[in-house]
């Protein structure tokens, strides 16, 4: 998921972001999640290895996407 071991979480790395947010918030209803928060969220996990240049709205989309289907 995050390819090599050692090269940590990057925005891509959909599923996985989804899953840890989803242990982390499990009071969260994701639907109800600001970009803003999402985005503070993600880069606060640990071993996420990417800064906030390389996010954008539809990478912040399909994190809040996989994190709404990992709750179902």
């Amino acid at each position: 998921m995050s390819g090599t071991p050692g090269s940590g979480l990057k925005w891509t790395d959909t599923l996985e972001i989804a899953i840890q947010l989803a242990e982390r918030h499990p009071e969260v209803d994701p639907n109800r999640l600001n970009f803003v928060d999402l985005m503070r969220w993600v880069m606060a996990l640990p071993g996420f290895a990417e800064d906030d240049r390389h996010c954008g709205e539809k990478k912040l989309e399909a994190i809040q996407l996989a994190w709404i289907e990992e709750r179902e």
